[in-house]
């Protein structure tokens, strides 16, 4: 083979790999790339991340049901591969339930069922509208950040009640969040940003520590004591495994509903028909925020071990490579969503994999999914002029897994 045939498919492989992310243009809008690795290799060797890349519906449906769950480096093999700083971290993602597989995911996801249910969520319905409402009350309609002013804090107050944590709290917890979030979107580890992430995970740990502290004192309802209360068969969760999953329940409330608002929001602002759709006709909320979950996935990809030897896609995948599940390029995949790159929100079937598959489908759902609901409904009904600001410009933010915004400059005059 030539020099020049080996260039070419260096160049081929690099244009295929997720690294292109980096790039701000490709992260403004990566589905041109996600079409790529779909339509050109889906089941890719990534050699810049050491990992498969899997990109049709349905190979990302197996991977995400029948691949173990990737746990984050364990504190030993941080200290061998020199990276101690970041032991801190892996201690307590390994007691987080999205990083466990069979029965010890079992075990958590059981004990955390009985603090998280569709029912209760279900029941927090006119509070969260009161929220809501309020929120857009207060906003100055001559131009606002609809980020910070209302995809942040509706999100972030609410999650702070559902843990039973003061609602005050919640700008404090946020950005912690976005800090940590960090660690759980990327590709790649930041040496610069360690500081800033460990002091996030310090002040989060201290910070749920104190709440078990004040709910043993002056109990109130919400998933810290939850948590404390919740037993099955005799098991109950110990003091490290309470934190570790408030954190996550937090930061995946946080960020993912956060994403959701906002890229939603967008797409409405690029497609005034679109909205002028959900003013018309309120009924379609719930397939709407169907629909945006799909076609902008808050979530965009996350990561799989393989349990065994495996074909997929007609590649050999050896037993505990790695496999990165894009559920952004699934959810629009034309073999399972017809025109996908167009937004329907009358789309039936619509089982996309916005919040996962099987064992690790998220647990937050059923929350998400009526926050969001009650977003749209209250933007598109009051909010009749909503529009984007002159000269706003949009810059995403720089992590690569979790999709969303710095800000969206918009006016409602």
């Amino acid at each position: 083979m030539t020099p020049a045939a080996t260039d070419q498919i260096d160049e081929q492989v690099a244009g295929l790999s997720l690294y292109n992310l980096l790039d701000p243009e490709v992260l403004a809008n990566p589905y041109p790339l996600y079409a790529k690795l779909r339509s050109e290799d889906p089941v890719h060797w990534d050699p810049f991340l050491h990992a498969w890349v899997v990109t049709r519906y349905d190979d990302v449906v197996q991977v995400l049901h029948k691949f173990q769950a990737d746990r984050t480096p364990t504190p030993e093999l941080l200290e061998a591969m020199g990276a101690p700083e970041l032991s801190e971290i892996a201690t307590v993602m390994v007691r987080q339930m999205l990083f466990m597989d069979a029965a010890a995911h079992t075990r958590i996801r059981q004990l955390a069922s009985y603090a998280f249910t569709p029912n209760r969520i279900k029941v927090l319905r006119d509070h969260i509208q009161s929220i809501a409402e309020r929120l857009i009350a207060n906003i100055d309609r001559k131009g606002f950040d609809m980020i910070a002013e209302f995809a942040v804090p509706l999100p972030a107050i609410v999650t702070a009640e559902m843990l039973g944590v003061p609602a005050e709290d919640y700008r404090q917890l946020k950005d912690w969040s976005f800090t940590f979030s960090e660690m759980l979107g990327n590709f790649q580890h930041n040496p610069d940003r360690s500081d800033a992430v460990l002091a996030a995970l310090r002040g989060m740990i201290e910070y749920f520590r104190n709440a078990i502290v004040q709910q043993k004192e002056n109990p109130r309802e919400g998933l810290v004591r939850s948590f404390m209360l919740a037993e099955h068969n005799g098991d109950r969760f110990s003091e490290e495994e309470i934190v570790a999953n408030c954190i996550l329940t937090m930061v995946g409330g946080l960020e993912t509903t956060t994403n959701l608002i906002g890229n939603g929001v967008l797409t409405l602002l690029r497609q005034p028909e679109l909205m002028q759709q959900l003013r018309d006709d309120p009924s379609l909320i719930p397939g709407a925020v169907e629909e945006l979950l799909r076609f902008e996935s808050p979530s965009q990809h996350t990561a799989r071990l393989a349990p065994t030897d495996v074909v997929l896609g007609g590649k050999q995948i050896k037993q505990r490579q790695a496999v990165i599940a894009v559920m952004a390029a699934a959810n629009r995949d034309p073999e399972r969503f017809p025109e996908p790159d167009r937004v329907d929100f009358t789309r039936t079937p619509n089982r996309h994999v916005a919040f996962g598959w099987g064992a690790h489908f998220c647990f937050g759902a059923a929350l998400a999914r009526m926050e969001g609901q009650i977003a749209f409904e209250l933007i598109s009904q009051k909010l009749p002029n909503l529009r984007m600001a002159d000269g706003a410009e949009l810059e995403w933010r720089d992590n690569l897994g979790l999709r969303g915004l710095r800000e969206l400059r918009v006016t409602a005059e």
